[in-house]
């Protein structure tokens, strides 16, 4: 097998009983590498402590990843201006901590026969958070429910 040390220097082809005697000798592991390689690379190296470096490294990654959110909004086509104004208060704040935001209009009895009310709503609602969002896509009827996406602009989409 060939041989490489903790230092990251070829010791050379060996047999496996050699490189064992020198993992023992530098009090260090002997770990394969490459064991599909002819021949099959070893390096000796501490283990205990490449794993726990590892591990601290994953720890950082996970530490600095984000998982955006997706906040729903519930409104019916006969909402009031105050409520509608509330409505959007909440979705421009969920936006600006950088959740996604679904806008649901929920159609009731004969309200489905206006489902263009609550289009006209949602297009409003989505031109009101202009500023701090941008619209994912159109308004789409589900059944009784019609909804929308809303993203937050990115710092480079604000500034073109």
């Amino acid at each position: 097998m060939r041989l490489v040390s903790a230092t990251g220097e070829q010791l050379g082809i060996m047999s496996a009983r050699e490189a064992l005697e020198r993992a023992v000798e530098a009090d260090l592991d002997l770990v394969k590498i490459s064991p599909t390689a002819v021949p099959p690379v070893c390096k000796l190296m501490d283990y205990g402590k490449y794993k726990f470096e590892q591990t601290k490294r994953e720890k950082e990654a996970k530490k600095n990843q984000r998982v955006v959110e997706i906040k729903e909004i519930r409104m019916s086509p006969s909402i009031d201006v105050n409520d509608f104004n509330v409505k959007l208060r909440n979705a421009q704040k969920f936006l600006g901590e950088g959740n996604r935001v679904k806008v649901t209009v929920r159609f009731r009895g004969r309200e489905m026969a206006h489902t263009d009310i609550g289009r006209n709503l949602l297009v409003k609602f989505a031109e009101d958070c202009g500023e701090v969002a941008t619209l994912d896509k159109e308004p789409k009827l589900d059944g009784r429910h019609m909804s929308i996406f809303l993203s937050p602009k990115t710092a480079k989409e604000g500034k073109k």
